[in-house]
Parts: structure tokens; C-alpha cells; sequence
């Protein structure tokens, strides 16, 4: 499949193709994002959740800048198949980042006291700008605030005409569509008691141990009154198991290190932190454009977010002693909602553990 066959290809097709790519949700829940595009024809209207939802991320707006023409050529392939709008939502403050974007998609621009916008008299490219709110990187938060609707009960934006996607797991969704690419690396910044903010681009399954050491904070160095988490400030959580055992999943994008009575102090209903006000995020330098990490190891989750009860892991198709290849296919889809699973590096497969996939690029390989 590519974007320029995407007019007259069956929904199932499209779902297909992303669940296969192991598409899941970048920015937040790590839900399968083939789910979603399995109820394309229900929906009239995209919104592109572009908030850069925590004060230390970029990803959002580095995206939307360097690859505008990708997004557009997505946005136009939608538009002339299926949708109605494409609606892309970052925070006006912002501007200067988005431009490229704006004019690669020749976007009719809402400013925040224009909202929320009625979707169904628009058509085409809009970009809605929000005041600067970091609660409006939720997703229903962001869908009253653009188009003044709130999913009810059990009601997701898709039974309002909605689908919800962020910035980098659309990057997925277009990569998987028009080449065929699988999602094995993910954008993380590492913030907190390290020594610099870095905005890593990594593959997944990377150790914490290799994103603290790139920050200058090897994990030895962590002491028993720090506690690692996964998330921004404004909405983080601690991290299953030991520092040592962590690694990235799909839905990773920050990786923090806080002293444990801050964490204690702001620590809220179902585990969530919130330490938005514990210090000054926005201060010191910033790494604003992605560096590359490509580590010896990577134990790879077969399920993003083994909280969301019916998500299932994928089923490995590989073995300890086997060589793999980037890109090639370790997991197939489970039962259920599942996603299928590549490896994101060359190298051996030392383990099958945990619904996990080890491999290192250092062994070799067993006859």
C-alpha cells in the first residue's frame, strides 16, 4: 500500500497495514492504533492532538516542522478518500515551529479566541490554536476546547465522528501506509536529576540505563531517596520494577528523575504525578532537535501498556540463538486487540521473558 493507491483501498486494508506496522499510541495509553482506523468510515473528522502536552517535549513540534510535506500528502490522501476535516491543534505559542506546516497544507488558521470551531462547516486543512494550557494534551480536554464536544459515558470520539491521533503516532501511521515501515524506535526526552535535557530519538526497548547515561546520569549513580518515572511533569508515573529493568515501549516519550519525597508529595488519584510546579522545567538548555541512539541491547514489550485490560501482547515467532534483522517481524498480533512487534536492531535474540524480546547486536548467533 502507499498513499497514492489510499484512495479506493478498503478500511480493513488500512487497519490491517498499521497493525501489522505495530502501530501503537506515541502519546499517552500505547492503545493499538489500528483499532482506531478499524472505524475509518465512521468518522468525518481528524484531530491532530499537536500540544506538546509537557513543558520539556518537542517531538511534536519537530515533527510537524521537518516533515510538513509527509503530513500533507497524509492530510490530502484522508481528505480525498474518507474525511471531511483535519483539524491540527498546537498551542499558539507555538507558531513560529508550526509555519511550515501551516503553509504545506494551505490550512485555514482558527486563533484561540475563535473556538471552539463547528467542524461540519469546515472542509480541508485547519489549524485550531490553543492558549497554553498543558491540560488540553487530553484528548477529550482538546476536543471540547477545539469543537466544543465531549464524549459522553462510555462514548469515544470516534461514536462523535473523531479520530484522535498524535503527532508522532501519526508519523507512524504515514510511514507504515506509504513505505511499509514498522514502528521500532520512539521519541524520548529524559528530564529531572540528570545533567542535561536530552531529546533522544531511540529504538524501542532501550534501557533506562542507556537514556541516563545519555543525559550524563549512569543509573548507579541513582541514589534510594530518587525514583525514576515514565511521562512528563505534568503527568508521569513510576515505573514498573527497578530502574534496571525498564524499558521503553512505544508509548515512552519522557523518562524522569525526581527525589522520591517530591514524587510522594504530588502523587495523585490511580498513581498519577503531577510536578508541573515542583521546579522550572522550561529552565537551562533544551535539546530541540532529536539525537540518535542506537544501543548494543533492546528488550523489546510485546504490548505497549500492559495496564489496558483488553490489549493483548503479541505472539513471538522467534527464538533464543536467532539472528534478526531491523525491521523484521519478532511477534505477531495476539488475540484480540493486539499489534504485531519487529525488531529494532540487528542483532541476536538472547531471550524470550516477561512478554519481552531481548536481543544484542554483540553475540553471536547459535547454529
Amino acid at each position: 500500500m502507499s498513499l497514492s493507491h489510499f484512495d479506493g483501498t478498503a478500511v480493513p486494508s488500512i487497519a490491517t497495514t498499521i497493525q501489522n506496522a505495530g502501530v501503537a499510541g506515541a502519546g499517552g495509553a500505547g492503545f493499538p492504533t489500528h483499532a482506531k482506523w478499524q472505524r475509518l468510515d465512521d468518522v468525518d473528522h481528524l484531530l491532530v492532538n499537536h500540544q506538546e502536552s509537557e513543558p520539556i517535549y518537542y517531538m511534536d513540534r519537530w515533527l510537524g516542522r521537518e516533515r510538513a510535506d509527509a503530513f500533507a500528502a497524509l492530510f490530502d490522501a484522508l481528505l480525498e478518500s474518507t474525511l471531511e476535516t483535519v483539524v491540527v491543534t498546537p498551542k499558539l505559542k507555538h507558531r513560529d515551529w508550526t509555519e511550515p506546516l501551516e503553509a504545506a497544507t494551505d490550512a485555514t488558521v482558527y486563533r484561540p479566541e475563535d473556538l471552539p470551531i463547528d467542524a461540519d462547516d469546515e472542509s480541508g486543512v485547519v489549524f485550531a490554536y490553543t492558549e497554553d494550557r498543558y491540560k488540553y494534551g487530553m484528548e477529550s480536554v482538546l476536543l471540547n476546547a477545539v469543537a466544543g464536544t465531549v464524549p459522553a459515558g462510555d462514548d469515544l470520539p470516534m461514536d462523535l465522528g473523531w479520530i484522535v491521533q498524535n503527532t508522532e503516532t501519526l508519523w507512524n501511521v504515514y510511514r507504515a501506509i506509504d513505505r511499509g515501515d514498522p514502528t521500532t524506535r520512539t521519541y524520548v526526552h529524559v528530564d529531572g536529576n540528570v545533567s542535561e535535557h536530552r531529546f533522544l530519538d531511540v529504538p524501542v526497548g532501550t534501557t533506562a540505563a542507556d537514556l541516563l547515561e545519555a543525559a550524563g546520569r549512569p543509573i548507579d549513580s541513582l541514589s534510594d531517596t530518587e525514583v525514576l518515572l515514565h511521562g512528563g511533569p505534568g503527568w508521569c508515573f513510576r515505573t514498573d520494577g527497578t530502574p534496571e529493568t525498564f524499558r521503553t515501549s512505544k508509548r515512552t516519550n519522557g523518562l524522569l528523575v525526581l527525589d522520591t519525597e517530591t514524587v510522594a508529595a504530588n502523587t495523585y488519584g490511580e498513581g498519577r504525578i503531577d510536578v508541573l510546579d515542583a521546579r522550572d522545567w522550561t529552565a537551562g538548555d533544551h535539546e530541540t532537535d532529536p539525537t540518535r541512539l542506537t544501543p548494543d541491547a533492546v528488550g523489546v514489550p510485546l504490548v505497549a501498556n500492559e495496564a489496558i485490560g483488553p490489549v493483548a501482547p503479541g505472539d513471538p515467532v522467534v527464538s533464543p540463538g536467532e539472528e534478526v534483522a531491523t525491521d523484521e517481524m519478532i511477534a505477531t498480533p495476539g488475540d484480540g486487540i493486539s499489534n504485531a512487534h519487529h525488531a529494532p536492531i540487528d542483532g541476536t535474540v538472547t531471550e524470550l521473558c516477561d512478554g519481552r524480546v531481548d536481543i544484542r547486536s554483540d553475540v553471536c548467533p547459535v547454529d
